[in-house]
Order: structure tokens, then sequence, then C-alpha cells
């Protein structure tokens, strides 16, 4: 979600699995994925924890584009082969100006957040369950 383009493959899937483990997405997943996909989607994202597939990430405008998986990787290296024979005055200039918002603080809040239900009991039981391929049993603590 951090990068400026992305592409996936027909077989790839994109998720937020952490409520699954009892613990917050972090490095900006509660922060980049609003700004990418909306408010709403966001939450059920990160709030359901079930993963999506290439093309509903396509339809949200989470991948740019949606490849056949044996032409991910050319096709990667032809748009950074294009992109860096961009002018990099106007590609730094429609970055920063494009990138509006209050990204920073959120991200700074999110880091918080991770942190303070990162070392619960509710955490260690949802990454002990995964671990062990069981039901984690969440006791909000």
């Amino acid at each position: 979600m951090a990068c400026d383009l992305r592409l996936a493959a027909e077989s790839a899937t994109f998720g937020q699995p952490e409520i699954n483990l009892g613990i917050i997405p972090g490095f900006g997943g509660t922060q980049r994925l609003p700004r990418i996909v909306g408010q709403a989607r966001a939450l059920e994202l990160n709030l359901i924890g079930d993963p999506i597939d290439a093309g509903e990430a396509y339809a949200l405008g989470l991948a740019n584009r949606v490849l056949a998986d044996h032409e991910l990787l050319d096709t990667a290296l032809a748009w950074a082969r294009k992109l860096a024979g961009q002018a990099p005055l106007a590609i730094e200039q429609i970055k920063r100006v494009s990138a509006a918002g209050e990204l920073e603080a959120g991200i700074e809040a999110e880091k918080r957040g991770f942190a303070t239900v990162f070392g619960s009991k509710d955490a260690s039981e949802g990454i002990s369950a995964f671990l062990r391929k069981r039901t984690p049993r969440f006791e909000g603590r």
C-alpha cells in the first residue's frame, strides 16, 4: 500500500488478516488502506480479515493492473524502465503534491495502537492459535 503503483498477478490475494491474530494492521494498514479503497471498505477488510482476489483488489483501486502471472515481472520491469526515463524533478513534484493529507499523524496513531494490542493476551493467543492451526479464544485482555 505504500507503493506508488501496484501490479497484481491474477493468482494474487490481498488481505488484512491481523484481526484474526488479535492485533491491528501495522505499517500503514489502518491509514493507507482507507486512502486507497475508501473508509467503509477499509474497515470491512481490517475488521473481517478475509482475503480478496486480484480482480476485487483492482476494482477497489488497490491494484493498478491485474496481469497474467507470467507477465507480472516483465511488466513491472517495463514500468520501472519507463519511470526511470522520466524527468526526476517532475516525478518528485507530482508525488509531493499528490500526497496531500495527514498520513504521518495517522501512522503515528497506528503505531501506538499496534503497540497497545501487540502486548496483549489476545495477541499472544491469536498468534499462538495461528501457529498451532487452531481457532483462537479471545478474552478481551
